[in-house]
């Protein structure tokens, strides 16, 4: 079976001859530090061989867990937010149907006869909130509450919400059937109310950073209740924990060359790196990977900005800057070898739009020819390419995708110099929201603040 693989050749050619190669000491050192657990951080590397540790005993429980929900619920609620929901979301968008939430069996973007997939928990929007209850009114749902703390700011104010309405319609002791927790496995307010309310709760490793955790019950869960292969999954994170390990030579190893092009490329002044794609169905894998490489290298004043864009829509809107704007720019080009459905062009006797020379190819032919176009066009503008090609949209082959973004980030972290599995600068923002809510514990805080909100005015 074929993997995922990678085409650096258009982004080499921007850098000096070798300058890819050169960086290969650099990255089998920072593999190395991965594996010996001397890297900054070494106490979140639970995530480096977790596809090889998960059993089918581990797997039958996340699946028989997912499958009373599926029984139980027309619509199951993730409440969770960053690395919480990202994962899993991103994988039931790239492998659902684009439509299905329009589907009289809907499957929110599931398999059809899943129940409806919604996330929650991961903003304070009060529309949303108000709207989500209020469609959840008449429905049998449950919620899967994600959060190793559970004292998460919009993750908590959403679970108390969707807990108290989950009993008020189904009844306490119903409720705690489809109520699960994924947590802390000792402590925190979610552990506690999980333990004291009898619900079924799978544990998120200590070891494990949020952003890594797609592969825990975090996404297997979830991605189980929408009806995909969470067995599939897994094998294809697998092989490719197989494919790029620390002795696999850095000629054959895409992810150690991911890492070493990225540095080559932000050394040689191109800082913003934009994840394209030409599939819509991959717009939240790209969300997804935004956080990873954002939270993992934007430090110390250093690191590559992610940003991403779904051509050809987005050609329309961005296409302008990214062809002729300032050079500080290069792309990842996620391309699907080949569609899951077939559909093609038709013949019109009046042709007044002027596509009959389309008649009889298939859209993807289409969609194939605008993304190598578009690609010869950037390179010509100066913008170096890189291209990471997926056989097909599959559970197998997403499970190789998240694997080998994931090696890679820890990879490119530890040769860029900053700790990759933390987040000091998530914090800033939650003293001064708890400072200005006047939360218990915050009174200087809330003092400084309201005194410099003051001054402003």
């Amino acid at each position: 079976m074929k993997n995922i693989s990678l085409d650096m050749t258009k982004a080499a050619c921007f850098l000096k001859e070798g300058a890819v190669k050169a960086f290969e000491p650099q990255v089998k050192a920072a593999q190395e530090a991965l594996e010996n657990g001397t890297c900054p951080g070494n106490d979140f590397l639970g995530w480096l061989h977790l596809p090889s540790s998960i059993t089918p005993e581990f797997l039958k429980d996340v699946q028989d867990c997912a499958n009373t929900l599926r029984e139980n619920c027309e619509a199951v609620v993730v409440a969770g937010i960053g690395g919480s929901y990202l994962g899993a979301r991103a994988v039931i968008e790239a492998l659902g149907n684009s439509f299905a939430w329009l589907l009289a069996s809907s499957a929110g973007g599931g398999r059809e006869g899943a129940p409806v997939i919604l996330f929650a928990g991961n903003n304070i929007g009060e529309d949303y909130l108000a709207e989500l209850t209020d469609y959840l009114k008449d429905k049998k749902f449950g919620v899967i509450n994600i959060s190793k703390s559970g004292t998460t700011t919009e993750t908590a104010l959403t679970f108390r919400l969707l807990k108290k309405q989950c009993e008020d319609q189904r009844g306490k002791e119903e409720a705690k059937k489809v109520i699960v927790a994924v947590t802390d496995a000792k402590r925190g307010a979610a552990r506690t109310c999980a333990d004291k309310e009898g619900y079924k709760s799978f544990i998120i490793p200590d070891n494990v950073g949020g952003r890594f955790s797609v592969l825990t019950p975090v996404g297997l869960l979830p991605i189980a209740c929408a009806g995909f292969d969470i067995v599939k999954l897994v094998e294809g994170a697998q092989e490719m924990e197989k494919a790029c390990g620390k002795d696999v030579p850095f000629e054959d190893n895409i992810a150690a060359q991911y890492a070493a092009i990225r540095n080559g490329l932000y050394g040689a002044g191109k800082k913003i790196e934009i994840m394209v794609n030409y599939q819509p169905k991959l717009h939240f894998i790209s969300e997804w990977w935004k956080q990873l490489y954002g939270e993992s290298e934007g430090k110390e004043n250093k690191g590559i900005f992610p940003a991403s864009c779904d051509f050809t829509t987005d050609l329309h809107s961005m296409g302008q800057w990214i062809q002729e704007g300032e050079r500080t720019i290069f792309e990842t080009v996620i391309s699907v070898e080949e569609p899951n459905k077939k559909l093609l062009f038709p013949n019109d006797d009046e042709n007044l739009d002027g596509l009959n020379f389309l008649a009889g190819k298939r859209v993807d032919e289409v969609n194939k020819m605008a993304e190598l176009g578009t690609r010869l066009a950037h390179v010509d503008g100066g913008v170096p390419n890189i291209r990471i090609s997926v056989p097909l949209l599959n559970e197998y082959y997403i499970g190789q995708l998240i694997y080998f973004f994931e090696i890679a980030c820890g990879i490119s972290g530890n040769v860029l110099g900053v700790n990759p599995f933390n987040q000091p600068g998530v914090e800033a923002y939650k003293k001064n929201m708890f400072a200005l809510l006047d939360k218990p514990g915050y009174e200087a805080e809330s003092k400084t603040i309201k005194e410099r909100l003051a001054s402003d005015n």
